[in-house]
């Protein structure tokens, strides 16, 4: 719930961006003109990033009912946590995430927030980067031995303007460099957009040719319930878990998004909107992804479509997923990447003026961060590995732990017995999650 403010003076407090205590209000960006279509496509964005391509895997460890059951809990909760952190933000008199933090636990609480969303985005946007090399040039050997080409390694042969290194830099260059000069979210509304037209794509191709294979009749009767047997089956379900908790956190641009527009009262049917088209593209890819490949859906369901599908013109249909995927996440990066600017700079320069007043500033941590990724995704061994284990702990904390702890403190008495009772479930939540992901990561070691 977002508060009616009482004076000019307040609106001009809750115009702040997201984890900042810093004033853009002397700067003109035209802050306050966003538009309810291109808040929504901008909070989807955020939202639908690589997360949508392991729910058809969780689907096949938890069974399609309670697979879908749970996507669809997991966009409620999302929604119960964002309108606790509008409205427990906004009534502690803190116009952002990050004032509500200091508000409630001081300078530490605001700078332990702000190193979780650059620890969460970092990671997310190497693994963009990770998964548009893997599509696009091709992965390298395994420990098996297997070479799994990409698309341009297909179409043209493998030279050197075709490889990881190559391609990254093309992107990072002709793409990700111009799309995060923009200094405002709703600046980015168009390629969001693309983004979601993108996402929309892949489950359309892979809903038709679920369809056609079904009319075939080459599609079994999918499992409907998890199969539980023993305890190790039943820690496997729990597996789902970080999947499923993380699969809507779109928090860290909530505040930037709300701050930019024209009414900012549309913040929460904004946010309800969002969360529905997420879920519908959720399910959608869910219940087709899992109909599509059985038991032999992989935990990265893009990996499925390196196969033959068992249809007229399945090489193109792999190509085409493959694809709108990559070109789907090269835009989603800038989305997540303007959080991330915002909270690096909040957490090195806190007393500094503005980012946006300050372009010498603003170019030197853009090209920094995108430096600092570029390199990580192409020169690291095992980053996969390090941000499964600090990726789960920060996004939780982000989306949930942070939120609730705001309200369980309720320093100016105006929770409810239902906030804290939402509260709590959301910790417990957050703390199963992340005991879940650790546990398996470290016996995956």
């Amino acid at each position: 719930m977002v508060m009616p403010m009482a004076s000019a003076g307040e609106d001009t407090e809750a115009r702040r961006p997201l984890l900042t205590r810093k004033r853009d209000d002397d700067v003109d960006l035209g802050d306050g003109d966003a538009s309810f279509a291109g808040a929504v496509f901008n909070l989807s964005t955020t939202i639908v990033g690589a997360g949508i391509m392991a729910l058809p895997a969780t689907m096949n460890v938890l069974g399609l009912v309670p697979g879908l059951t749970l996507v669809v809990l997991a966009a409620v909760l999302t929604d119960s946590s964002i309108e606790l952190l509008m409205r427990f933000s906004n009534a502690v008199g803190a116009a952002s995430y990050g004032e509500a933090m200091g508000d409630a636990f001081g300078a530490l609480g605001r700078g332990f927030l702000q190193l979780c969303v650059v620890v969460n985005n970092v990671g997310v946007m190497v693994v963009y980067m990770i998964i548009i090399g893997d599509v696009l040039s091709g992965t390298s050997p395994s420990s098996s031995g297997v070479h799994h080409h990409g698309v341009f390694e297909g179409w043209f042969g493998h030279n050197r303007w075709n490889g990881r290194f190559a391609i990254l830099a093309i992107t990072t260059l002709g793409v990700f460099t111009p799309l995060t000069c923009f200094k405002r979210v709703d600046s980015l509304k168009y390629t969001s957009a693309v983004s979601v037209a993108l996402a929309v794509v892949f489950v359309v191709i892979t809903a038709g040719i679920a369809v056609i294979k079904l009319t075939r009749g080459q599609i079994p009767m999918p499992k409907l319930f998890p199969d539980v047997h023993d305890w190790e089956s039943i820690f496997r379900i729990f597996t789902a878990a970080p999947v499923l908790v993380t699969a809507y956190i779109c928090h860290y641009n909530v505040h930037p998004i709300h701050n930019e527009l024209k009414d900012p009262a549309q913040i929460k049917p904004i946010v309800r909107a969002s969360l529905v088209l997420c879920s519908v593209v959720y399910v959608t890819t869910s219940f087709f992804g899992f109909m599509l490949f059985g038991e032999d859906t992989l935990d990265d369901v893009l990996a499925n479509f390196d196969s033959d599908l068992g249809i007229p013109y399945g090489s193109v249909f792999n190509d085409a997923v493959r694809v709108s995927y990559a070109l789907h996440l090269m835009l989603v990066f800038p989305i997540v990447f303007h959080a991330l600017r915002l909270n690096m700079d909040g957490l090195l320069f806190p007393s500094a003026r503005p980012l946006a007043c300050d372009n010498r500033r603003f170019a030197a941590l853009t090209a920094a961060l995108l430096a600092v990724i570029f390199l990580a995704a192409n020169f690291i061994p095992n980053i996969w590995l390090a941000f499964q284990f600090t990726g789960a702990t920060a996004a939780v904390s982000i989306a949930y732990i942070f939120p609730a702890a705001m309200v369980l403190r309720d320093r100016h008495g105006i929770a409810k017995k239902r906030d804290k009772l939402l509260a709590v479930f959301m910790i417990v939540i957050a703390a199963v999650s992340n005991g879940v992901a650790v546990y398996s990561d470290a016996c995956s070691l």
